[in-house]
């Protein structure tokens, strides 16, 4: 593993969101503004192409255009992990490749969906991509939505690698966080995935995290950050609580993306409508997403005080 800065990986990493034109199609534009508006703000890197950034919902040739996109913007400033997971491992190894070829700094990938899958067939699917690069890999563990649980013996043989440098947990337990950090060993990098769950994580074990609703207030998770790590704990968990407070308000929404990217726009941020299944927010609950996001600023304004 010390073939790899894992140093550059640790802290706030927004998971990105898709972003389309008005005909539903690829925004490079879009990409790049988004890309660049995160890049002010100080977050230490991006997350391309995961569960926020509607991977599975696009074509291989779309998801590299977005990260072509990204990694011409900001990949000399931000940290770039390019989720690469598909549901065959051919598409998975063709933009493993292609991660590698514009300058990505990792790639990282859930197992193949939709068949239920051997532990020995996650394993190989993974370690064709493995193999296809000279990048380092982190998994991306999230039953919920896989159905596939990452098992410590598994997680173990995977971390023995020098180039899996991690794994990233959206399940919600932090007790398995903790014991995925304790199998990987401490150079192993852990990242938490519950955003409602961002200190949690950090204080049993995680070097940082990556997730969806950090898109629309990444200030607040800088500032749980920065508190967590000054040892202000207290302060920290009030943070994390007026996030949890946002993040309850988004997931009372028909549409969570749909509302994180109405509130987005609301910014001068037009990044486009979620792709379906998954759904726009309608007019009708647009005075909850202005409330939410007026919320939301007047605790980043708090935060920068």
């Amino acid at each position: 593993m010390g073939a790899y800065d894992i140093n550059r990986f640790k802290g706030v990493i927004i998971a990105m969101y898709a972003c389309y034109d008005e005909q539903g199609e690829i925004s490079a534009a879009a990409v790049r503004k988004l890309a660049r508006h995160y890049a002010g703000l100080g977050v230490k890197g991006l997350y391309v192409g995961g569960s926020t950034g509607e991977g599975m919902l696009q074509s291989v040739e779309e998801r590299k255009q977005v990260l072509a996109a990204v990694m011409e913007e900001v990949g000399s400033e931000l940290t770039i992990i390019a989720h690469v997971g598909a549901p065959s491992t051919r598409d998975s190894v063709e933009l493993s490749k292609h991660a590698e070829q514009v300058g990505a700094h990792a790639i990282s990938a859930v197992p193949a969906i939709y068949y239920r899958l051997s532990p020995q067939s996650v394993e190989r699917h993974w370690q064709e991509m493995i193999d296809s690069t000279s990048l380092p890999f982190i998994i991306y563990h999230i039953p919920q939505t896989t159905g596939f649980q990452l098992s410590t013996p598994l997680l173990s043989k995977m971390a023995a690698q020098d180039k899996v440098i991690g794994v990233k947990i959206s399940s919600e337990s932090t007790f398995e966080l903790q014991q995925f950090k304790a199998a990987g060993g401490a150079d192993f990098l852990v990242f938490n995935g519950p955003d409602e769950q961002y200190l949690a994580g950090r204080s049993i074990g995680a070097d940082g995290g990556i997730g969806g609703t950090y898109g629309v207030m990444p200030e607040l998770f800088m500032k749980i950050e920065q508190c967590f790590v000054e040892g202000r704990m207290e302060e920290a968990r009030e943070w994390q609580f007026r996030v949890n407070e946002i993040i309850t308000g988004l997931l009372a929404l028909p549409s969570l993306y749909g509302g994180c990217k109405a509130i987005l726009k609301l910014r001068g941020l037009d990044i486009g409508q979620p792709r379906m299944p998954l759904l726009p927010i309608p007019e009708s609950e647009m005075d909850r997403v202005k409330e939410l996001n007026d919320k939301i600023l007047t605790y980043i304004d708090l935060a920068k005080a």
